[in-house]
């Protein structure tokens, strides 16, 4: 049981381990650290505290669990599910990781590159890049998301396909523990088996385990070749089918393939500036089909136009256009990585981060449909994401012109139709964005009972005093 920081004493102990400057005690401060991107949760916190490195995070946590004191690790500030957010009346911490911003290493033989928590994901992306190599986690929020974060979410992104999650792209880690000590597991091999591998431990647990100071980053061969295509499609089954001529033809140079719906397009040309439908006709669903080839740019054309002929004969593709510039690619992939943020000007929206295995992606979608439109004849489905490995975000717009209030109260409705259809197709209704409190009560209904105990038993192990992101993954004692 955690005591609420409300002894001015107390936080004067906390203030001086980071220094005033970076410890925020007025409410002006602190209130951007308790809003989130979807507006589902309002967090509450007397102080946010920004450690300037590993041994400050030690500090905090040693002082954290000699009072009782919860902790809310905070990296970006960009997650879905309300892992991040200190609860309202509870007296947590927020421990913002953002100044642990530093690239310690890179191993350009290796191909490894150490760095710290806070350091932003286009940050780390842009270093591999300098050095010739690629770190290819790639998600819309690149900008502004941290490697902490991603690490404590198990972020996956658009190349997960070929690359796999933040768990395949992290070879070791740092960890402060809940009672301070410091885990340095920092190492760069590629095999290594001695002993249970703690490293996956922490890798998704969002902060309820410990902290992640830094870790030892996978990279990869840049591709010497690249092409980009974006194509109208009849329906889910048609793509499904394109995926795999595309496996085929591509095999491990496909390294993305994205399914969207027409009105996916239509809401993000509509919000989004400057981004606009490549082709002139309109089309029920679309793909975007990405090559990476190690050998050549000519290599990757050859497999791309290998792949439009076999499509073409087989009439499985309506229309398509090809990226001819590096900036034409990237506004094929705006288009993409914008569509959730074009469904907010659209009013409310009931979201789903759900996979199922790639085979029943046309199942699950029609079932799905069928099912949430029987219950609200009006919505509006605008279910896209990463077909080539089976994670969907089935989101619902509300009807047009519809209260959003009244429409957003049904969303616990709407999560246990289209769960259910998950979960019936052995899916998950969480594959990217992780548990915090928006699934955790769920969570424990899904999962078995031994399961959950086991997971518990973890929980205990670690943080016996419950001071480590108490609420989130599963419920506090």
């Amino acid at each position: 049981m955690t005591t609420p920081l409300t002894d001015p004493a107390l936080i004067d102990r906390f203030v001086a381990i980071t220094g005033t400057p970076n410890a925020l005690t007025d409410q002006s401060d602190i209130s951007p650290h308790l809003i989130e991107l979807r507006g589902l949760y309002k967090g509450e916190s007397p102080l946010v505290l920004r450690p300037a490195d590993t041994e400050q995070v030690a500090a905090i946590l040693r002082l954290a669990h000699e009072t009782d004191t919860a902790v809310v690790p905070q990296g970006g500030n960009t997650g879905l599910v309300g892992g991040q957010m200190p609860r309202p009346g509870k007296g947590e911490i927020v421990l913002s990781l953002s100044r642990l911003n530093k690239i310690r290493s890179l191993d350009t033989v290796g191909q490894t590159m150490i760095v710290d928590a806070g350091v932003v994901l286009e940050r780390a992306q842009q270093a591999a890049s300098e050095a010739g190599l690629l770190f290819p986690l790639s998600l819309g929020s690149q900008g502004s998301c941290q490697i902490g974060g991603n690490l404590s979410s198990n972020a996956g992104g658009t190349g997960v396909l070929a690359y796999g999650n933040m768990r395949n792209l992290c070879l070791g880690l740092e960890v402060v523990l809940p009672d301070g000590e410091i885990w340095n597991g920092l190492r760069s091999l590629k095999k290594d088996n001695t002993g249970y591998d703690l490293r996956d431990l922490f890798i998704g647990a969002e902060g309820t385990l410990g902290v992640i100071t830094a870790a030892v980053l996978k990279l990869f061969p840049a591709p010497h070749g690249h092409e980009t295509i974006y194509a109208g499609v009849d329906s889910p089954e048609t793509a499904l089918k394109l995926f795999r001529l595309a496996q085929d033809y591509c095999g491990p140079s496909l390294t993305g393939f994205e399914l969207m719906p027409r009105i996916g397009i239509e809401f993000t040309t509509r919000h989004i500036e400057g981004v606009r439908d490549p082709l002139t006709e309109p089309h029920p669903w679309y793909v975007l089909i990405d090559i990476s080839s190690g050998q050549s740019q000519d290599a990757a054309r050859a497999m791309l136009e290998g792949l439009f002929v076999a499509a073409d004969e087989k009439g499985l593709i309506r229309d398509a256009a090809a990226a001819e510039t590096e900036s034409q690619r990237q506004a094929f992939w705006t288009l993409r990585e914008s569509m959730s943020w074009a469904q907010k000007p659209e009013g409310g929206s009931i979201k789903h981060d759900v996979s199922v295995p790639v085979a029943l992606v046309p199942e699950f979608l029609a079932t799905a449909d069928q099912a949430v439109l029987k219950a609200m004849p009006d919505a509006r489905i605008v279910a896209f994401g990463h077909m080539g490995d089976g994670n969907i975000h089935y989101n619902i717009s509300q009807p047009a012109g519809a209260d959003t209030h009244a429409f957003l109260t049904r969303w616990t409705e709407m999560n246990e139709i289209v769960h259910a259809i998950v979960l019936k197709l052995n899916g998950s209704i969480s594959a990217e964005h992780g548990i915090g409190q928006l699934k955790r009560d769920e969570l424990a209904v899904i999962r078995s009972p031994v399961e959950m105990a086991m997971m518990q038993r973890i929980k205990d192990v670690f943080d016996p005093k419950g001071i480590m992101n108490p609420g989130k993954v599963i419920a506090s004692r």
